[in-house]
């Protein structure tokens, strides 16, 4: 790409600059290049974006389902057909590698594709009634405008799942991203228009918190869909139990990989690197925490620290580059307190933790690749630093591992390197996290089964798949009876 896109809003059907302050993301990497530019929305935008949804909210209800669901696979051929330019774009934007942005932009198309065969598959329910002539049906019924705000990490991908389903469902969208990321949801946006989705149907708005905070507390919003940080996900939610609207969060995740004695060496190491590294950690499925137990560890650890200070950080658009960026200077200064906080309180350093003293990864938004080993408690077992850090835990046995694991107020997903099926079963039963993986890395999700956190990780019905119709539809129970033959 040459120069700075020039950024717009969506409101009504038409491309709008918007009436605000100068807004502008710039590239992580090399933080004085300006990726997109414009202005942001501002509270009158934001009003004219929920009156467009409001307006034809009802005739979008009303749309057969197939024919809102042949906007989708028209708007994911779109996507894929620019999957290689905007997963670039969202390598320069956001900080994942080139090869991640793709990839993501092409999971976008595939989430598109899955919302838009919902009309072949199950509308509602019959039951049995107690009384002769009649049958009970369960139908649905979208639950109106829906406020969509979504964080920087995946700029395409969680915007997709989200407004996906809204829309296929009947209900109408306006859109807040996250400010440092608006390119790629500029784009997202296009590839709905350019497939034929009404004006009106979906908006985007681009602006500050208080855009964001504007869209929560308006009267015309009737749901609301989060993902991003536990403390403004609990916020929000807050605004929402006060205006007696439906509320669904992604927050936290503090994710736990577990390697027990009899795992498989290289798969684990493989597994527990994707998953912390991946993304430069910016996931909320990232792998942040570690425990080995005692059989393992010195030789776990050991291979593990020697991986990680070989890792590859650099220009996200470089071929050879394996880990970019964090996405600000703000993160990176975050990120880099809590590692020194960490060594503070006795951690030891295995790989990693000073900061990039010179040259291109002094200048840009970088953390090296950081394991920390604990043996007394700390904060960086608890908090999340959402970087490229590990805290790592020796555990004596099994049950102590699922203990460690455990030992979290998130509990969004978690990963089990075993070859024991009894373990296996074990950790089914008691550790306790939305999605577990089994000798695989914590992160990950895909579009047809349900995504989402236990304890403090998640409010409200789960994402993607068939959950997703539990937020964004309504029942209907309909108690159906004729009247008497031949009368």
């Amino acid at each position: 790409m040459t120069g700075a896109v020039q950024l717009r809003h969506l409101i009504a059907g038409e491309w709008q600059r918007g009436g605000g302050s100068v807004l502008s993301s710039v590239n992580p990497a090399r933080p004085d290049v300006v990726v997109a530019e414009g202005v942001s929305a501002t509270a009158a935008d934001l009003d004219d974006a929920v009156a467009a949804a409001r307006a034809v909210r009802d005739v979008w209800a009303h749309t057969p389902i197939h024919e809102r669901g042949a906007i989708l696979i028209a708007a994911a051929a779109v996507i894929d057909r620019n999957a290689e330019d905007w997963g670039f774009e969202l390598a320069i934007e956001e900080g994942k590698t080139k090869a991640e942005g793709i990839g993501e932009v092409r999971r976008a198309a595939q989430i598109l594709r899955y919302y838009g065969n919902e009309g072949d598959r199950s509308a509602g329910e019959i039951f049995a009634s107690p009384r002769a002539g009649e049958q009970i049906l369960v139908t649905r019924k979208p639950i109106g405008v829906v406020a969509v705000i979504t964080p920087f990490n995946f700029p395409i991908a969680i915007p997709a799942w989200k407004i996906a389903p809204a829309l296929v469902y009947g209900n109408t969208v306006v859109w807040k991203p996250a400010s440092t990321v608006p390119l790629l949801a500029i784009r997202l946006a296009d590839a709905l228009s350019t497939a034929g989705l009404p004006a009106g149907v979906l908006n985007l708005i681009v602006g500050d918190a208080a855009i964001g905070d504007g869209l929560v507390h308006h009267d015309d919003v009737d749901a609301i869909t989060f993902t991003g940080s536990t403390g403004v996900g609990r916020r929000i939610a807050a605004a929402a139990a006060a205006r007696g609207v439906p509320m669904q969060a992604e927050m936290g995740g503090k994710n736990a990989a577990v390697v027990l004695d009899d795992a498989d060496f290289d798969l684990a190491l493989e597994q527990v690197m994707l998953g912390a590294f991946r993304s430069t950690g910016q996931k909320c499925t990232a792998t942040s925490r570690l425990i080995v137990t005692d059989g393992i560890a010195d030789r776990f650890l050991a291979a593990l620290a020697t991986r990680a200070e070989a890792l590859i950080v650099g220009d996200p658009t470089d071929e050879a580059t394996q880990m970019g960026p964090v996405i600000s200077g703000s993160a990176r200064k975050s990120i880099q307190a809590g590692i020194d906080s960490a060594v503070a309180q006795g951690g030891g350093v295995l790989a990693g933790g000073a900061a990039y003293s010179d040259g291109p990864l002094a200048a840009g938004y970088f953390i090296a690749p950081t394991v920390v080993e604990l043996s007394t408690p700390a904060d960086i077992w608890t908090e999340e630093l959402f970087g490229p850090v590990l805290a790592v835990r020796r555990a004596v046995d099994a049950d102590e591992a699922f203990h460690l694991a455990n030992d979290s107020e998130f509990g969004l997903s978690a990963a089990v390197f075993t070859q024991d099926l009894t373990r296996v079963l074990q950790a089914v039963e008691h550790v306790d996290v939305g999605v577990l993986h089994i000798n695989s890395e914590s992160a990950g999700a895909d579009p047809h089964v349900p995504f989402g956190g236990a304890k403090k990780s998640g409010l409200g019905p789960k994402e993607q798949g068939q959950a997703a119709r539990e937020f964004f539809t309504h029942t209907t129970t309909v108690y159906l009876r004729g009247g008497q033959p031949g009368a």
